[in-house]
């Protein structure tokens, strides 16, 4: 042990709790954290202050009728630190997070905003290498960008760069996806490996380092979604587990549907550097973020063919049925151990890793 360590260790004072208190009087960085602490926000601040009944579904989209169109419309904000990663940017992860929660009502993303929070003394070309990064983001998604402010805030009253992005897309007819249409019977499906983002953030942001170099990934599922809604319009719900991870993910769900759901812990696809690096850092894959995935809830029916076109698209070629939708423990969800045991998997109360979009 490092003599840094030793007096860190001593020092009570300079201890930290991994899992903030839920009685906070302040705000920490939990509640940005997509768990437990970030539900208790929304639920009881934001939810009684707003009102509304669209609000209370509480999708990563919302979806809306104006002129006899069905849309749907979306905003994010992105914090990231570092600003450049393996796999992507800020610029990336502000055009792809925005496409994805409007893919997530079934809507193909038409227009974007784009709004830049600027730290005084940023150098200018990394301004315009996070603005280029974001066009050639908005250009692979075949979204366009049409509105944007900027605003700058005095130095050490930020972090280099924010972004705010809000987006509108139509929806196709006859899709309807929200938690709600959740039954008992309903296939679970994941597009792919689990974690990557996460753990590839981490990595540059600690300077870690697992043997081969991770990878985030950021990308656009709107083109998946569209193969998806090809199959078949009836699916349930779909979600792209970001912060929290799918554990977060299916807790929302399993809680908005009162349904139970059982996950088989050997199905859930979780690469091997990313398992090895969860294993050094005792993280749980299962609450890493992600940025280029999603969480499907399929008629059993529609299952098989769901599962096909998904392998079929570059986006979904790692597409695999992780469990199932039941009656028994509604609002929890329960994983299936290797060794035959069973293991509730529960809303994270904050965030192992902040800052990760």
């Amino acid at each position: 042990m490092s003599e840094t360590t030793r007096v860190h260790l001593s020092d009570p004072a300079a201890w930290t709790c991994p899992a903030p208190l839920r009685d906070q009087p302040r705000i920490v960085m939990g509640h940005g954290g997509g768990g437990a602490l970030s539900a208790e926000l929304v639920q009881h601040v934001f939810a009684p202050a707003f009102g509304g009944e669209t609000l209370a579904q509480l999708g990563d989209s919302a979806a809306v009728d104006l002129g006899g169109a069905r849309l749907a419309f979306s905003t994010d904000s992105f914090v990231v630190r570092p600003l450049f990663f393996p796999g992507g940017s800020i610029g990336d992860l502000a055009v792809n997070g925005t496409v994805n929660d409007l893919a997530m009502s079934g809507a193909k993303a038409a227009y974007l905003s784009c709004g830049f929070i600027l730290e005084e003394g940023v150098e200018v070309e990394v301004v315009a290498r996070v603005a280029r990064a974001l066009g050639d983001a908005a250009r692979a998604a075949d979204v366009e960008i049409v509105t944007g402010d900027t605003k700058v805030v005095e130095a050490g009253h930020g972090d280099g760069i924010y972004i705010n992005t809000a987006g509108i897309g139509l929806v196709p007819p006859g899709v309807d996806l929200r938690p709600q249409r959740v039954v008992p019977g309903d296939v679970v499906i994941v597009s792919g490996d689990i974690g990557v983002h996460g753990v590839a953030i981490m990595s540059v942001r600690e300077g870690l380092e697992f043997g081969v170099q991770i990878e985030s990934d950021c990308a656009p599922l709107n083109g998946l979604v569209e193969a998806m809604l090809a199959v078949t319009p009836d699916l349930h719900v779909l979600r792209d587990p970001t912060r929290g991870g799918l554990a977060a993910t299916l807790n929302e769900i399993a809680s908005a549907a009162r349904v139970g759901v059982v996950v088989h812990e050997n199905r859930v696809p979780v690469p091997a550097p990313v398992a090895n690096a969860c294993a050094i850092l005792g993280l749980d894959p299962m609450y890493v973020a992600n940025e280029g995935k999603l969480v499907a809830f399929v008629p059993r029916v529609h299952a098989d063919a769901v599962l096909d076109a998904m392998r079929a698209h570059p986006m979904g070629a790692g597409a695999a049925v992780i469990g199932e939708v039941v009656e028994e423990h509604p609002g929890m969800v329960v994983a299936r151990t290797a060794l035959g045991g069973k293991r509730v998997v529960d809303l994270p109360i904050g965030e192992q890793l902040p800052r990760i979009c």
